[in-house]
């Protein structure tokens, strides 16, 4: 039987459901899932495997008009993926309108790869609203195929993952077949403690924050790991430590916890909080983060 093997980028705006579905279809949390927009902030692949396929998930994300240059990168990685893609799983909700960043919308129904558009979260509307907003959706992208699903109720993967397999274009694996991600376990580690970060603390807070793993031990017995959370003003450090330490306490055991389900291993986790004004702005710091190449 001829192998199969491509890349399947995930775009879409803000809280739509991409990172969830990822999490879905590779049958792993690789993707921070919040509430929060700008959860994802890097490009993250996730690799499911068969005899004769090979399916490389990318989450990107999510469209929005830049203010800095992180936000510049993060949007850099959305069009990267938009031009190395076999194929587009392009993910919209049942609140969102096809009018919303329409240039985006635009851009994909110039390309010449398949698109797969997913009307995610239909388990919060109603049969008549998702069939009119899926024919809304047929017109601005006729050559797309449409496919209603809840990414948090699983409801429709099964339907996504059939469509993706029969655009998939022959190919030999792109990766060992027992690789499941590009990313390291210091990643994972820095991911964790930046989702209870946009868990725990409002306003502006998780935005201004960076996670970098300082050092990263495996004993026999557990993994010891120190980690720098970084923010741009010391009244944010203030917060994020909390009074006597408690909130960065917090922090620390909910991502230790998670961690720890996670590597399959016990964890001991340091948290130390610095000041460092300009990262988001400076691109020898974004190199460092992993933001610039």
């Amino acid at each position: 039987m001829e192998h199969r093997s491509g890349f399947v980028n995930i775009i879409g705006n803000p809280n739509v459901g991409k990172s969830t579905l990822m999490n879905a279809m590779v049958g792993e949390k690789l993707s921070i899932v919040t509430a929060k927009a700008q959860t994802t902030r890097h490009r993250i692949m996730g690799i499911v495997n068969g005899d004769d396929y090979q399916i490389v998930y990318s989450d990107t994300p999510g469209i929005l008009k830049p203010h800095y240059r992180l936000q510049q990168n993060m949007m850099n990685f959305v069009d990267a993926a938009i031009g190395d893609a076999d194929i587009i799983l392009y993910v919209t909700d049942v609140v969102e309108t096809p009018d919303k960043n329409s240039e985006y919308v635009e851009k994909l129904g110039r390309l010449s790869c398949p698109i797969i558009l997913v009307v995610n979260k239909i388990d919060l509307s109603d049969q008549a609203a998702v069939v009119s907003l899926m024919e809304d959706w047929k017109r601005k992208l006729p050559s797309a195929v449409i496919i209603p699903a809840s990414a948090r109720e699983k409801f429709g993967v099964e339907n996504i993952f059939a469509a993706i397999l029969e655009k998939l274009p022959p190919s030999p694996p792109w990766y060992d077949k027992d690789t499941f991600t590009d990313r390291n376990m210091r990643f994972f580690a820095s991911e964790i403690i930046r989702e209870k970060i946009l868990l725990n603390y409002s306003q502006e807070i998780p935005y201004c924050c960076q996670v970098e793993v300082e050092s990263f031990k495996e004993g026999e017995e557990r993994y010891d790991i120190s980690a720098i959370i970084y923010v741009t003003r010391d009244s944010q450090k203030s917060i994020i430590i909390g009074r006597q330490g408690q909130a960065l306490k917090r922090t620390g055991t909910q991502a230790r916890l998670e961690m720890e389900d996670f590597f399959q291993k016990k964890v001991f986790l340091s948290l130390y909080v610095k000041t460092d004004p300009d990262w988001r702005e400076n691109r020898k710091e974004l190199r460092r983060f992993g933001y610039e190449e």
